[in-house]
């Protein structure tokens, strides 16, 4: 099994899985396979997403390159190691959690993105300020969207609404998940400058975080939330640490 990890056949298959799913994308995937089976895919899937998104980043590095400010801020704030914690693991499963946990309905799921939804809301439109900041507003911000997600969790409990929305997810789910793909993707626009030339180019500068998405929404659906979760972490974990090499 392992030995599939240095076959090309075996990245060509995951590949074709991946594009399948895109093009039309299943809530219910009939899934027979083991965890070791779900791991080794997801180390596959992990190398095809690092080899797209790095190729992507390079092409689009030709013609220009926006700084990303939200890292320069945090390695600012931070030591390295607690911007490696937050930023390896804090602030993707925050994403993770905003973005994919939901993608299959159940109450819990649901309550749980709503709070960190409420949070992201609350800290760029309310408060404009940045998620990983420890400023005055940040418990207030933290106890709001806790209790805007107890309630929702009471409310979503109610059989009637939990009945509609779990069909909702059914019919739409194609529709649930590239409006997933393409938040993800979008709302890192906020790791650079809102200048008019960024906007403009929102959707060619977010490539490599949408291809990420539809990895991640893929993996979350056919193996389990785990193993988006795990990528994202490895995936950032590594990006910052380079960020520590010294070029000089």
């Amino acid at each position: 099994m392992k030995l599939q990890l240095i076959k090309p056949k075996f990245y060509i298959q995951l590949f074709r899985e991946l594009i399948g799913f895109i093009k039309q994308p299943k809530l219910e995937i009939n899934d027979t396979k083991t965890v070791k089976t779900k791991v080794i895919e997801t180390i596959g899937l992990f190398v095809i997403k690092m080899m797209a998104t790095i190729t992507i980043a390079i092409v689009l590095g030709l013609f220009y390159e926006p700084t990303n400010i939200t890292d320069s801020k945090m390695a600012e704030r931070f030591t390295p190691l607690i911007f490696v914690l937050v930023g390896g693991f804090v602030l993707p499963a925050f994403e993770e959690i905003t973005f994919r946990l939901s993608l299959k309905f159940n109450v819990c799921y649901a309550s749980l993105s709503i709070t960190t939804i409420t949070y992201y809301i609350l800290t760029k439109a309310v408060f404009k300020t940045n998620l990983s900041l420890v400023d005055d507003s940040f418990y207030l911000r933290i106890l709001y969207s806790i209790g805007i997600g107890v309630l929702s969790l009471i409310v979503l409990n109610f059989n009637s609404i939990k009945k509609r929305l779990n069909n909702y997810w059914n019919r739409n789910f194609r529709f649930i998940y590239y409006t997933s793909c393409i938040l993800f993707a979008w709302l890192h626009i906020f790791n650079f400058e809102l200048s008019i030339l960024n906007l403009v180019l929102l959707p060619i500068i977010t490539l490599p975080q949408l291809f990420s998405a539809t990895i991640a929404g893929y993996t979350r659906v056919a193996f389990g939330f785990q193993y988006p979760l795990i990528i994202h972490m490895f995936t950032n974990t590594i990006f910052i640490s380079l960020t520590f090499i010294p070029l000089d």
